[in-house]
């Protein structure tokens, strides 16, 4: 059984500043997945391919200083596959799926970022056509493995769950 998280970093380099890796070494996660790493690869080279002992494996954006996801694990994953086929969204970084394959079972640990449709109509349609071609996604995953689904969704329904719901 894995014991796993999922984080939004709002930035590696900022996060670690503020004690993430200490935090994942207190937590022990198998795996932990993560949203917005902000970086690109020669910023992650040598500094933070690992933490607390976990390696990481990454789906970078194009755009610097944007988006990006990760898993950080203890367990060799039995493949990796960087980004789910969308020419769209694929460029902005938002998934990266671990399998851990054994004999009898099929299971991917995903780490995902939705977009965010708060700054404008424009993002928000971006959002939709997301969630529009991610749900078939998903649903032919299903049908071939088991997986957990992790990461940022930008949803939120309720006056509560927004810091500034008013904009």
């Amino acid at each position: 059984m894995f014991k796993l998280t999922s984080l939004n970093l709002n930035g590696i380099r900022s996060a670690t500043s503020k004690g993430v890796e200490a935090w994942i070494a207190k937590t022990k996660p198998d795996c932990i997945c993560v949203q917005e790493v902000k970086a690109q690869a020669a910023d992650i080279e040598g500094r933070f391919e690992e933490m607390a002992g976990n390696r990481g494996h990454f789906h970078f954006a194009q755009k610097k200083g944007y988006s990006g996801v990760a898993v950080y694990t203890r367990h060799a994953p039995s493949d990796v596959v960087v980004g789910y086929g969308s020419k769209e969204f694929d460029a902005e970084g938002r998934y990266v799926e671990l399998r851990f394959d054994t004999p009898g079972r099929k299971l991917s640990i995903i780490s995902c970022y939705f977009p965010s449709g708060s700054s404008g109509e424009e993002r928000q349609q971006a959002k939709f056509r997301f969630l529009g071609e991610f749900d078939p996604h998903l649903a032919r995953l299903k049908k071939k493995r088991d997986y957990i689904l992790c990461g940022d969704v930008n949803i939120a329904h309720q006056e509560k769950d927004l810091k500034n719901w008013r904009s």
